[in-house]
C-alpha cells in the first residue's frame, strides 16, 4: 500500500506553501477557500495538504523529516535558512549516521533535514 498524502493543520497556509515551495521544491497543486488549503508536490510523489486551523497543536516531538542524497547539501541548506532569516535552528550535528539539523517554522511545525541512509524493511 503506498502513502497517498498528509494533511497538516497550519496558521497560515500561505505562509507556510510558500515557505516549503522557496526551500524545499514543493509545487503548489491547487488553493481553496481563499487560503483556507492547499495542496503541494514534493519529490518522490508525496502530496502535502495544508490546512488553516487558528491555533495547530502538535506534540513536542512531532515533526516532518527530509532527507537530502549528499552530506553537503544539509551545510548548504542550513546556511540558505539562515540568510533567509529562519528562527529557531539548530546547529549542523550528527544524526542517526550522518549530519542534520531542525529548525521550528513560524507557522509551527518542527523540521529536520538530514543525510543518512534510509532505513531498510527487513
Amino acid at each position: 500500500m503506498q502513502l497517498n498524502h498528509l494533511d497538516l493543520s497550519v496558521s497560515d497556509v500561505a505562509t507556510a506553501s510558500a515557505f516549503l515551495i522557496r526551500h524545499f521544491g514543493f509545487t503548489l497543486l491547487q488553493t481553496k477557500g481563499n487560503h483556507g488549503m492547499a495542496v503541494l508536490a514534493g519529490d518522490g510523489g508525496l502530496v502535502l495538504v495544508l490546512t488553516r486551523h487558528e491555533e495547530p497543536t502538535y506534540p513536542k516531538t512531532f515533526h516532518i523529516g527530509f532527507l537530502v542524497d549528499d552530506a553537503g547539501k544539509v551545510g548548504a541548506k542550513h546556511a540558505e535558512l539562515a540568510a533567509a532569516g529562519v528562527n529557531g535552528l539548530s546547529p549542523v550535528q550528527e544524526m542517526r549516521g550522518g549530519p542534520g539539523f531542525y529548525c521550528r517554522t513560524d507557522w509551527g511545525i518542527l523540521l529536520e533535514v538530514a543525510n543518512r541512509t534510509p532505513l531498510q524493511a527487513s
